[in-house]
């Protein structure tokens, strides 16, 4: 059997072995090896030319040292470089065991690292939604603040002082009468859209069909040429031909889609326009305005029936009860409240006192339990309307909330901030499931699902229309010339309208 060298891996000529590793070495190198690292190259311990132990072999003799020119010297030169390639390749090798070495256990500590990580945000994440949903009552206050009367305007509309004062039980809550209604509600359309929710209308417009709209109307002579600019819109849920338009001109119009003529104007706001709602009556709209007046108004007569101050400084948004008799309210007053349409009192308005942030928008979920508000601090609240509580915090957001809206299957909810992004939300799970970013800098002015939640509305710097579950964009308006501040689905998503900075209403659709 032949020795081979640990060095050169070659059969040596001078054969020696080491007593600490036991290895055989070529004697030449490793004795050039030890002048310069004085250890075994396989153990690593101290090692000196005369612990080497020479092995016998058959002698073989050398010739005579040849001169400087001569063949042999430049052989014995060529073997003098391979030998110091051989040990360079060598301390190579044991180099790069140890670095692999070092790389794994560096790997292997920065994937654990990155485990804890993970683990301590989900324990985080987990610790905060649950602080948000055990926060005790008593971070809510009910106000009960007398809230001064607009004398000309009670007179004008001959409506009696105390109704438009909160009621002087506003710290008990919610009578029982309000809240056996409302839960009655609940129950009804819950158990409906269980129903409802199973299938999808058939008469509902397929995304291929929304995706072939136009402009199919436009009108520009809604509101005043000197103070342009259309900042709210409505759509009546029970007939989609009628619609309510709120203007920088202090302004409401009803204006039917069928005749394409304005049905009345309503004026008696002293600010804009910059929430309307359509009641499912036919008879009544509200609107909302800076003024800090919330107006409840006769189409037929055209003039105010109700008049209620809830808020001290501009009403910010407003958002109609299931019921339809009760209206939700925010104001940068920093409050939420809860009023009665039919007779103008106040119910109840309740204060964050855990935060000092304006409130800038609401909205409420379609059974009418719980509602949503928007902050100027980027923060999503949830409340219970029965209890005035905060149920739960979604934060993501940066600047202020734009809007939101639930959807219709009553676990979705959509936000907008002035990041540009628009955030979904499962109210079941309590968390972000999916986040839409568009372009830097695009303004987002409004939010809105159509009836069934199958498509979800998106009026800002253009109009666009995503389908839902897969949240995919299935079409993109751009007809407007300024911001668009408002856009609404017509019934089965017919056709959709929206109102603009450019003081154009426009409807889309495939025909007339």
């Amino acid at each position: 059997m032949a020795f081979h060298c640990a060095l050169s891996n070659e059969i040596p000529e001078e054969p020696v072995i080491s007593p600490h590793s036991g290895a055989i070495f070529e004697k030449r190198l490793i004795l050039k090896y030890l002048d310069e690292n004085k250890v075994d190259p396989i153990c690593g311990k101290e090692l000196t030319a005369d612990e080497l132990i020479a092995v016998r072999t058959a002698q073989i003799v050398k010739p005579k040292p040849p001169s400087a020119s001569s063949i042999p010297a430049l052989l014995k030169s060529l073997q003098d470089e391979w030998d110091a390639f051989v040990l360079h390749g060598f301390n190579m090798r044991q180099q790069l065991h140890t670095t692999r070495q070092e790389l794994s256990y560096a790997l292997y500590q920065h994937d654990a690292a990155c485990r804890v990580i993970a683990r301590l945000t989900k324990e985080l994440t987990a610790a905060r939604d649950a602080l948000a949903t055990l926060k005790p009552k008593s971070s809510t206050s009910v106000i009960n603040n007398q809230t001064p009367m607009a004398n000309n305007d009670m007179n004008e509309n001959n409506q009696d002082n105390d109704q438009n004062r909160m009621d002087d039980d506003t710290n008990s809550g919610l009578r029982n009468d309000v809240i056996e209604k409302i839960s009655n509600k609940a129950a009804i359309l819950t158990a409906e859209r269980k129903k409802r929710c199973k299938t999808i209308p058939v008469d509902l417009t397929k995304p291929e069909e929304i995706s072939q709209f136009k402009t199919i109307s436009s009108q520009t002579g809604l509101h005043s040429v000197s103070m342009p600019g259309i900042v709210a819109l409505d759509i009546c849920p029970s007939d989609s031909n009628k619609m309510i338009t709120g203007g920088n001109d202090h302004n409401a119009v009803i204006y039917d889609r069928n005749s394409e003529q304005i049905v009345t104007v309503l004026k008696g706001h002293g600010k804009k326009v910059n929430n309307v709602i359509y009641h499912s009556n036919q008879s009544n709209v509200i609107t909302g305005s800076p003024d800090a007046q919330i107006r409840v108004w006769s189409v037929p007569e055209s003039k105010t029936l109700q008049i209620i101050h809830a808020h001290e400084s501009p009403v910010t948004s407003i958002s109609l009860h299931a019921t339809g008799d009760y209206l939700l309210s925010t104001s940068n007053d920093e409050k939420w409240s809860f009023s009665d349409i039919n007779t103008g009192k106040v119910l109840i308005k309740v204060g964050d006192q855990t935060a000092n942030h304006s409130l800038t928008t609401a909205k409420f979920h379609p059974d009418g339990l719980i509602f949503g508000t928007g902050t100027s601090d980027s923060l999503i609240k949830i409340w219970d309307l029965k209890e005035r509580s905060n149920l739960a915090n979604f934060p993501g957001h940066t600047g202020a909330i734009s809007a939101m809206s639930f959807s219709e299957n009553g676990y979705y909810l959509a936000t907008s901030a002035e990041d540009s992004l628009i955030k979904l939300w499962d109210l079941r799970k309590l968390k972000n499931f999916k986040t839409i970013t568009l372009e830097e800098g695009y303004q987002i002015k409004d939010l809105c699902f159509d009836h069934t939640g199958n498509y979800l509305a998106i009026a800002g710097t253009d109009i666009r229309v995503y389908i839902s579950k897969q949240w995919e964009m299935i079409k993109t308006f751009e007809d407007h010339v300024g911001i668009v501040t408002s856009a609404r689905f017509g019934h089965n998503s017919t056709f959709i309208c929206s109102v603009s900075m450019d003081r154009s209403l426009k409807i889309y659709s495939t025909h007339n």
